[in-house]
């Protein structure tokens, strides 16, 4: 399968990454090495590294890759060579048609770098290696033109034996694409690097430079919420016609516009279409035009309409199906889009501290594209708690001794909560509305139940067994966390393979890891899962924090919860 978006090695390959749902790691590193996608563009640089900040959204982690051997070793026979008589090449990041990425040390001024090694066939006619040579050095005149954060900053060309070496910053993160293969981004989180992409677009058009290759694989998600646009290697620069495309086909179809596609000259709102596929394909989990081959991808840019976003809605959906029109003269200024997202990407205004929302923010899971709501933030939560001690003691009265069963017919379920808890439910437009959630009024006890349907599990991400469903989130917790459960990296995690459900199999856990409030103060999480003998997953989380007065009160909510339970069909 060809990962590039170009045609695959046979007939029937697609001509894009297509998106898994979330694996396990089976060998998860406690100290990431440099990993590199296989492209040679700027983005092979991608380091996995662990996420620094506890904020909602994905941030650089480790996931399998074909391992890179360690530098120094016989696989990296360059390793060590001084470049121009500063740069030493530490060990190989990446390589593919163009080039090899290399992680190496600036001597001069004693800081990491990524340079990018140009390496073509010697069986090349010397005017394709010299065009090959002409567009590493595009490449870094087009990069070194733009003057903005989400681009990738070029140090320097280093020319040797008349080959020119690219020295770039290097970029810790992880592509978007990579990201992806864990599964979908959730509105906001889209919109968001939406807006760092077209930052970086805006600075290369007034700049004269069409990017003409935006898809996911060529930004960056790198540390401090940094978003990179990489690669320019194919941008058309305004004014410079030394080297052109004579009869090739450069860029990856279904990322490409219409308009380029027939051969008409691009123009910034072709870049832009780019933007909207990626968006597109970012939320929904699908690329809206990828086909089997090259040729009916190209026919599918031309001529298919795509399905209006299902779990993008809003301003962002509006971005996206104006982006993908496809007469260029119809799509959106990028003021137009830059609002709309802007609009897409800002949270949602916390609830009052005396009393919950009558419609809670959500926040759209990754993991399996359903939506659930976690309380209204640590802030919020505490003045809540605040407000809330001043008029009820939270372990007298119903709070504590009262329980109500709360059918809920919709999830073929009845739960049992504590007298008093608020409920919060899907909105009717939600693509997901298969849980439900009961919280306290201080917020900082909540519980939800969630089903997810064999019916409509056509990725396959529903596991064999409870069992099997509780392993695979326990691996990620610890390496990784759970961005839509606030949660950074667990620091403890202890699976109950043995639990029953009226003498079937089930599974339990209980997760500690640090909040997502300024003192990061621990949250603990129990999760029952049973999955049903028609395959359907159920699962019932509920959450408090892991030390002070409330800890025994929520362990007891989530035993008494769990307990009584009631599947309809078990």
């Amino acid at each position: 399968m060809s990962s590039d978006g170009g045609a695959g090695r046979m007939a029937d390959d697609t001509t894009s990454f297509v998106l898994q749902p979330p694996r396990p790691r089976t060998d998860p590193q406690p100290h990431p090495q440099p990993v590199a996608h296989p492209q040679a563009g700027p983005q092979a640089q991608a380091q996995a590294q662990p996420h620094p900040e506890p904020r909602p959204h994905p941030h650089p982690q480790p996931v399998p890759v074909p391992q890179q051997a360690p530098a120094g070793t016989p696989a990296d026979p360059g390793a060590g060579r001084l470049v121009a008589g500063r740069y030493r090449l530490l060990g190989k990041l990446g390589h593919g048609g163009m080039g090899t990425v290399w992680r190496a040390k600036d001597e001069v001024v004693d800081r990491e770098v990524a340079v990018k090694e140009p390496r073509v066939p010697d069986h090349l006619p010397e005017r394709e290696q010299a065009n090959a040579f002409e567009r590493m050095r595009r490449e870094a005149r087009a990069a070194a033109r733009l003057d903005h954060p989400a681009v990738v900053n070029v140090h320097d060309v280093a020319v040797v034996d008349g080959r020119p070496w690219i020295v770039m910053e290097l970029v810790h993160g992880r592509t978007l694409g990579s990201v992806l293969q864990d599964g979908t981004l959730g509105a906001r989180e889209a919109a968001r690097i939406g807006l760092e992409v077209l930052g970086a677009l805006e600075a290369a058009h007034a700049a004269g430079v069409l990017h003409r290759d935006v898809k996911p694989e060529n930004i960056l998600l790198g540390r401090y919420d940094r978003v990179v646009l990489t690669d320019f290697g194919i941008a058309q620069i305004e004014g410079d016609t030394r080297l052109t495309d004579t009869g090739g086909f450069v860029g990856s179809p279904e990322f490409i516009a219409p308009e380029r596609v027939l051969g008409q000259r691009p123009g910034p709102a072709s870049d832009l279409w780019s933007l909207g596929v990626v968006l597109y394909t970012a939320t929904e989990g699908v690329s809206p035009f990828r086909r089997s081959n090259t040729p009916a991808t190209l026919q599918s840019v031309l001529n298919a309409v795509p399905a209006p976003p299902a779990s993008a809605s809003g301003p962002l959906a509006e971005v996206i199906n104006g982006l993908l029109h496809k007469d260029p003269a119809h799509r959106p200024t990028a003021d137009r889009v830059r609002a709309l997202l802007t609009e897409a990407a800002r949270p949602p205004a916390p609830p009052a501290p005396t009393a919950p929302s009558s419609s809670p923010a959500g926040t759209r899971s990754r993991r399996r594209g359903r939506t659930v709501w976690l309380g209204a933030g640590a802030a919020v939560a505490a003045a809540a708690v605040t407000a809330w001690l001043v008029l009820a003691d939270p372990f007298t009265g119903s709070a504590r001794s009262g329980w109500a069963k709360k059918p809920e017919s919709g999830l073929g379920a009845t739960l049992t909560v504590p007298a008093g808890y608020q409920v919060v439910r899907p909105d009717k437009d939600d693509s997901d509305r298969n849980w439900v959630t009961y919280y306290d009024w201080s917020g900082g006890i909540w519980l939800r139940l969630h089903l997810a349907r064999k019916a409509d599990d056509s990725l396959d991400r529903i596991k064999s067994s409870a069992r099997a469903q509780m392993y695979d989130d326990n691996e990620k917790f610890k390496s990784q966390g759970d961005y839509d459960l606030h949660m950074n990296e667990a620091t403890k995690t202890v699976p109950d393979a043995e639990a029953t459900y009226h003498g079937r199999q089930a599974a339990q856990n209980t997760v500690t890891y640090p909040g997502d409030d300024e003192g990061k103060r621990p949250r603990e999480l129990r999760i029952f899962y049973y999955r049903t003998t028609s395959g359907d997953m159920y699962e019932l989380a509920v959450g408090y924090p892991a030390r002070g007065d409330f800890t025994t009160r929520g362990r007891e909510v989530a035993k008494k919860a769990i307990a009584d339970l009631e599947i309809t069909k078990p």
